[in-house]
């Protein structure tokens, strides 16, 4: 590869092992299982690799050298904003909005007015020429991807719901929603009432204004999957008051925050019947997850609030929160009292609930205590604790547990605006985190920023760091000069190769 010796390794993933850019990279292939490989090399392809893979010879010619992932584009029309996996057929249903657009049947709508204003404008001796080049402009079909899609102006939106196949990428039914309804959330859910079907419910919002939320109308679309499992149909409409920004399936109906209302909905015939809600969360909510008999949800400044559903008094009950002000853009549940949050601001956090909290909620079992003992400013009489604090630097979009090599340990995966995708792992014992927390420090000292800021001061910029080791300050050893490499070594009584193979290990355990 590149010139120079490389090493392919046969096993369950194919790894291969090469220099790119004065870097050794060791990296599995995006490919299928390879029985047995040989070197390749012909006019067509100078540095391939002929392989056998089941019953076939294959010629393989390896593309995009130093790359981490592996990414296949779909084009899409308006911007992505949720999507959910159907758990049977693995399709992606995913929701569209733009702000500033047009649908289709408006765009079709306004190119004929503005034909008929051609035409009314036109002086009687020229008319038949405008008819002419009218007609040209109603044929003319320009790729908006070139050219651009036209801008209505504010308050205007367009949305659609797409299915589609993610294994080739092809698109199985697309179903547009009327001129100036926007879409923000969504979820997959089954109810109890009908056990058998899968159904969609959308949260959108009509001519929703961005700098105050004024809107003429909000509404909750359910939608059903057809037996193909690949269309969808529509049930029913339900009016609520505000935008419902966030919902989540809960014990076989759903619950939805409709500004910052906690509504639990069940399915009707004609529209979704409320069953109980939450009048305590103060602004807006933003994010919900659940689990068992809890329910997190986020504010959209007031960081996160603990809900209990009482399931014989039909209550939903606020038993803790935070006490540190967060902007919640994405959560990720890690387990029955931990959460992973991340802001607008570009921190990453992990809040717990103490030991004595879990066992006090699950022991109260007249539910009344959480509704009595209310804390100072009418917050929960309860308080969650941080674990970790860190600045990454970028808003982060989506925070998700994944598994990105087959047999190994979960890690947390986030990806933020700018198109970066990041990896938070576990330590696993204490020699691993005395080894990472000395060459944090050393690193520090020994490698400053080129522009002199303190790093320290950078991963603290809202909160203190806490508990996260920077691992890309840790990966710059490996660039550092042999002299500075071989002190800091000596320092952690490894030698140079030793601390590069443990950051090595450390990486492909868990990511690439």
């Amino acid at each position: 590869m590149q010139g120079k010796e490389s090493l392919l390794a046969l096993s369950s993933r194919t790894w291969l092992c090469y220099y790119y850019q004065n870097r050794f990279y060791l990296t599995p292939l995006s490919y299928e299982p390879l029985e047995y490989a040989s070197g390749f090399s012909s006019e067509q392809c100078p540095e391939g690799i002929v392989a056998i893979s089941q019953n076939t010879l294959r010629i393989l010619a390896l593309e995009n050298l130093g790359n981490v992932f592996n990414q296949h584009l779909v084009e899409l029309e308006y911007t992505p904003r949720k999507f959910a996996i159907h758990p049977e057929t693995y399709y992606v249903v995913m929701i569209e909005t733009d702000h500033n657009a047009l649908t289709p049947a408006s765009k079709t709508a306004r190119r004929q007015q503005l034909a008929q204003e051609m035409i009314d404008s036109a002086p009687a001796d020229e008319k038949q020429q405008v008819s002419e080049m009218v007609a040209a402009f109603l044929n003319e079909t320009l790729p908006e991807n070139v050219f651009g899609a036209p801008k209505p102006g504010p308050d205007t939106w367009a949305s659609l719901i797409r299915v589609f196949n993610p294994v080739n990428g092809k698109t199985l039914h697309k179903f547009s929603l009327e001129q100036n309804e926007a879409a923000f959330s969504m979820t997959l859910c089954r109810f109890t009432n009908d056990p058998e079907g899968y159904y969609i419910l959308v949260g959108v919002a009509k001519k929703l204004r961005l700098l105050d939320r004024q809107h003429s109308g909000c509404e909750i679309h359910t939608y059903k999957f057809e037996a193909d499992l690949e269309h969808l149909t529509l049930v029913h409409k339900t009016p609520v008051e505000d935008v419902p920004r966030a919902m989540a399936q809960f014990q076989g109906k759903v619950v939805i925050g409709v500004g910052k209302l906690l509504r639990i909905y069940d399915l009707g015939k004609k529209k979704l019947l409320k069953k109980c809600e939450n009048k305590t969360i103060q602004n807006f909510i933003v994010t919900i997850n659940t689990m068992g008999n809890r329910i997190y949800c986020s504010d959209v400044q007031e960081s996160y609030y603990f809900v209990r559903y009482k399931r014989s008094e039909n209550q939903l009950i606020v038993f803790a929160d935070d006490v540190f002000p967060r902007w919640v853009t994405c959560t990720c549940i890690l387990d029955y009292d931990t959460i992973a949050s991340a802001d607008k601001f570009g921190n990453v956090s992990i809040i717990r609930l103490p030991a004595d909290v879990n066992d006090e909620v699950d022991d109260d079992p007249t539910g009344l205590k959480s509704l009595w003992d209310r804390g100072w400013l009418g917050g929960a009489s309860q308080k969650a604790e941080t674990i970790c604090n860190f600045h990454i630097g970028d808003m982060i979009l989506s925070l998700n547990k994944a598994t990105l090599i087959p047999g190994f340990s979960e890690a947390l995966v986030y990806t933020t605006i700018s198109g970066a995708v990041g990896v938070l792992v576990p330590f696993t014992s204490h020699e691993q985190l005395d080894f990472f927390q000395h060459l944090e420090m050393y690193m520090r000292s020994e490698n400053s920023p080129l522009c002199g800021r303190d790093h320290l001061a950078y991963r603290s910029f809202y909160f203190p760091v806490k508990n996260i080791i920077d691992g890309d300050l840790c990966e710059q050893f490996n660039s550092m000069d042999f002299s500075k490499q071989k002190s800091i070594a000596e320092d952690l009584d490894f030698s140079p190769a030793e601390v590069s193979k443990k950051l090595e290990d450390m990486r492909t355990q868990y990511a690439f």
